[in-house]
């Protein structure tokens, strides 16, 4: 099939990497325009722009899909069908109408629908996620869904290892999705509304951990929100202790662990006492530095009091 496909992040150029080695390789690429990221904030294309770019796709970067000189590109290119994956604009009328639009969607519809699936998967503590291929309507998440595929959540899986999981399995979704269109057998169940839930977009303040709850729970936020989003502790003085990684301490409940609220430096682990429970973190980034092992940390830093 001739298609034209939209998506920014590296998820979505994990997505795009299989598409374009398909008999379905898309014949333009949209992306949002660059941006500055990084800790240099300097200005960087989108991942999926690098990815069209390096293996020669036609690539359009605009702030709009649904006007102006993108929707001429898309357009122009003919395709018979768009795929959508990670993309975070809106797509709207007349494209809605005018073509048939895949999406691909990082959980098992309708469960998360919206911005964060796979955080929210991870921070409520699912057993087990997926990835459907939707048609995209003007609802959230919402439109029929063609194939899905369910994938496990391991207890200690982050963010990243869940991500490129899924978009492997996205990008080969959507070829098969592709294969059964163009063969004119691609069929669609509308979604059981009554049992969506919505993944909103992270919130800045779900950043902080906060010791008043369980460890279970700090655990299952630090996993979810990096190495992307970042979690952190507030101490006195009004400082961040950035939490990169860390892991339930299974036994909290010996005298040696900190007391709810404090940390400690114990035998070489930086711990965490919690509500219930003990937080072992494992990577820390001090105000101003980078990343570093606890017991480096401890080496180098004196125990900081939280707020």
């Amino acid at each position: 099939m001739r298609t034209v496909y939209l998506g920014t992040s590296e998820f979505a150029a994990t997505v795009l990497g299989r598409l374009a080695d398909s008999p379905h390789r898309p014949q333009l690429v949209l992306t949002p325009p660059d941006s500055r990221r990084g800790r240099g904030r300097r200005e960087q294309p989108p991942p999926a722009a690098a990815l069209a770019t390096k293996i020669g796709l036609e690539l359009c970067q605009s702030e709009n899909v649904n006007e102006g000189e993108a929707l001429e590109r898309i357009r122009a290119a003919a395709p018979e069908a768009l795929a959508v994956c990670a993309f975070g604009q809106l797509i709207r009328e007349p494209l809605l109408s005018e073509l048939e639009i895949l999406n691909v969607h990082p959980s098992l519809l309708p469960r998360w629908r919206g911005a964060a699936p796979i955080e929210r998967a991870i921070m409520a503590g699912d057993e087990r996620t997926g990835v459907c291929i939707m048609r995209l309507t003007a609802g959230l998440d919402s439109g029929p869904v063609a194939l899905c595929e369910e994938v496990p959540v391991g207890a200690e899986e982050g963010f990243e290892e869940l991500s490129a999981t899924l978009a492997k399995r996205g990008g080969d979704l959507l070829v098969r999705a592709f294969d059964a269109a163009a063969a004119g057998t691609l069929e669609f169940v509308e979604q059981d509304d009554a049992t969506a839930t919505y993944a909103e977009k992270i919130d800045p303040a779900e950043r902080r951990l906060d010791p008043a709850r369980p460890a279970a729970e700090l655990a299952a936020k630090v996993r979810a929100l990096n190495p992307h989003v970042g979690t952190y502790l507030d101490t006195v003085g009004g400082e961040r202790l950035g939490v990169r990684a860390a892991s339930l301490v299974e036994d909290g409940s010996g005298a040696q662990t900190p007391a709810p609220g404090r940390l400690g430096g114990i035998d070489g682990d930086l711990l965490l006492g919690c509500a219930p429970g003990v937080l072992r973190l494992e990577v820390v980034q001090p105000p101003g530095g980078r990343p570093m092992p606890a017991d480096a940390f401890l080496r180098g830093h004196e125990l900081p009091r939280l707020a």
